[in-house]
């Protein structure tokens, strides 16, 4: 599933940089994941890099995308050939 960021949320810009697909963008004082974007990296790293950068654990798993790791491979391979 796609990751959401909540409001604990510190606005430190240390999660997008890390984000290889580009998911990650700052609206007022708050980063968001966009969900067409994010595959929780899966095709990049065995773990979402955001998540491990994070400060104050406030990106989740979002319930309103969930995505099989099947699914979330499927999107890192479409997300990869639009870059080509």
């Amino acid at each position: 599933m796609a990751l959401i960021i909540t409001e604990e949320c510190i606005n430190c810009d240390v999660c997008e940089p890390e984000c290889p697909n580009g998911a990650l963008s700052q609206i007022e004082d708050t980063y968001v994941i966009d969900p067409a974007k994010c595959t929780e990296c899966v095709g990049h790293f065995d773990a979402p890099l955001c998540i491990e950068v994070c400060p104050v654990d406030c990106i989740l798993q979002d319930p309103a995308h969930v995505e099989s790791k099947e699914q979330l491979q499927a999107k890192f391979e479409n997300l990869m050939a639009v870059k080509v």
